[in-house]
């Protein structure tokens, strides 16, 4: 029973501070499935049926506060969406789920530790070419694992200088809630096995993104809650690459 409330706690924990940042959270819920010893097979379409609903929230807030961009959106989508369901379609050993999954989660211990991007640089044109296939690699990789991509597709946009921060957030969170739609439709495919603790799964972590998004959207300082977040997926990242 404390083991069910410490998993629950860190739950909300984890889809607060994603949303905050206009994440769904899939990376830090495969993480903690991870610490908890969840089977892969019961990871990835848990994280992204949590993804989905998480994301929407982090969506809905971002764009109320006037964030979004349809023009930086639609270029990755329109190719990430059919990566997504062919990557859902694929069935992943164990043994090679555990390292892609322990290489992707470094991306998000980079975003949240903290680590600077300049986006007071001019910013640079959007090019459809390198759009396109930004969108159909994180988008192949989203369904293959169970994440939706924004946490890659976050600091990729920053560091080419297409938006900022805020913009950037709104058009993540759209992008993981479409991606993640596409993998599990593609996970459904092969057959789905839902279970009753993911209804639980699903009001905890929409309550913690309900909460982290709509402060993420207007002024929120968890600079020391992302260190430590951060510093959990590190350790999570370690095991599954080492373990």
């Amino acid at each position: 029973m404390l083991i069910e409330i410490i998993f629950y706690f860190l739950l909300f924990l984890v889809a607060f501070l994603y949303s905050s940042v206009g994440h769904g959270g899939a990376s830090g819920y495969l993480a903690l499935m991870t610490f908890f010893s969840f089977a892969p097979e019961t990871m990835r379409p848990t994280a992204l049926m949590l993804n989905i609903f998480v994301s929407l929230i982090a969506f809905i807030q971002y764009y109320r506060s006037g964030h979004f961009r349809w023009q930086l959106f639609w270029p990755f989508a329109i190719a990430s969406i059919p990566a997504a369901f062919i990557g859902g379609l694929i069935v992943v050993d164990a043994t090679i789920y555990k390292p892609i999954l322990g290489a992707l989660l470094l991306f998000p211990v980079v975003r949240l530790a903290g680590v600077k991007f300049n986006t007071e640089k001019t910013r640079k044109e959007q090019t459809l070419f390198a759009s396109l296939l930004i969108g159909a690699t994180i988008g192949f990789f989203s369904g293959m694992i169970g994440i939706g991509g924004g946490i890659i597709l976050s600091p990729v946009i920053l560091l080419l200088h297409w938006a900022n921060m805020k913009q950037t957030a709104a058009v993540s969170a759209l992008f993981i809630l479409a991606n993640s739609f596409a993998g599990l439709a593609g996970l459904f495919t092969k057959g789905f096995d839902f279970r009753t603790e993911m209804v639980w799964m699903i009001v905890i972590a929409f309550s913690g993104g309900l909460a982290g998004s709509y402060l993420g959207s207007k002024k929120l300082n968890t600079t020391f809650l992302k260190k430590l977040l951060a510093m959990v997926l590190l350790m999570a990242s370690i095991k599954l690459l080492f373990a």
